[in-house]
């Protein structure tokens, strides 16, 4: 029905085009939201994870850890009317969860907060590279913090805004580039996997449901596509699962001439991904991880495959 109603959606956006003259590039950092999750002991090794709502003082005390600290802002303009305004922010996004109830948390309340602000503009979220970062340094899950939270993103949001510098683009500066690959699954998945096509438990299905879908797509010769949109000096890289901050810190880096913007979580299927070192360090995002070590390899390719070429 999603996909179905999106199409329809897509289909009647067409029927009344906006012509776009130029984009706007904007990034600004987020204080006191974003932590990592990933607690290291003196020996290298991760002790304890600090997650999206964190009751453990002592886990809150522990240092920021490794973030991408900036909110990213592309807009788009019909000369000088801003018609959509794109954000992407790394961190899970949840305060407090598991109430049965559908709702965007905090990054959806700041979106919204944004709206009012610059209404008569489409304005879109995305979620970066977040598999090992959260908010449970500034969150003991108190409800209040939900609030917290999206007033210092929409801040964040506002001063990107602020910044944002405008450049004029053409249809030629537009292309959409797409790297497909293979993300071998973990050992442990695969025996999860093959485990339950042997007994077809339905009580078990519902929780390795995108885990089997996704063995079975892959042993099947189905890949996964990692995407970039280039426009202009704009890169919007896409990618899979739940990956970690070290990835799109790495697209950053490739290219620090070039705005690159990270929109993950594309394919859920993997799950976890981590960089290759991070699964000799331990914790619950690696233990729980559905792709090998090597297949973050892949990854890092095939994100500078998308970067560089011209």
């Amino acid at each position: 029905q999603l996909m179905v109603k999106l199409a329809d959606a897509v289909k009647e956006s067409l029927k009344n085009p906006h012509p776009i003259t130029h984009i706007g590039l904007g990034e600004a950092e987020v204080y006191q939201v974003a932590s990592n999750r990933r607690i290291f002991g003196s020996d290298s090794l991760v002790k304890a994870t600090r997650f999206s709502a964190c009751g453990d003082r002592n886990l809150r005390d522990e240092p920021e850890g490794l973030i991408d600290p900036k909110v990213s802002l592309i807009s788009f303009w019909e000369r000088e009317k801003p018609v959509a305004i794109l954000s992407f922010y790394a961190t899970h996004p949840q305060s407090y969860y598991r109430t049965g109830i559908a709702n965007p948390d905090f990054p959806g309340i700041a979106r919204f907060l944004r709206q009012l602000e610059v209404p008569d503009v489409l304005h879109l979220h995305f979620n970066g590279a977040g598999g090992n970062i959260a908010a449970g340094k500034y969150n003991d899950g108190s409800k209040i913090n939900r609030w917290i939270l999206a007033q210092r993103l929409a801040d964040g949001m506002r001063r990107a805004w602020s910044a944002t510098e405008k450049e004029a683009v053409a249809a030629v500066s537009v292309e959409w580039l797409v790297q497909p690959v293979r993300l071998r699954p973990s050992d442990k998945s695969l025996e999860e996997v093959n485990k339950w096509e042997k007994t077809k438990e339905k009580e078990a299905l519902p929780g390795i449901v995108s885990r089997v879908a996704y063995i079975q797509r892959y042993r099947d010769g189905g890949e996964t596509d990692i995407t970039c949109l280039k426009i202009g000096k704009a890169r919007i890289i896409g990618l899979p699962g739940e990956c970690f901050v070290e990835f799109q810190l790495f697209a950053k880096k490739i290219r620090p001439d070039l705005f690159v913007a990270v929109a993950a979580y594309g394919d859920y299927g993997p799950g976890y991904i981590a960089p290759r070192e991070a699964y000799k360090q331990g914790g619950y995002e690696v233990e729980v991880s559905g792709i090998s070590p090597e297949a973050s390899d892949t990854l890092m390719q095939a994100i500078e495959s998308l970067l560089t070429q011209k």
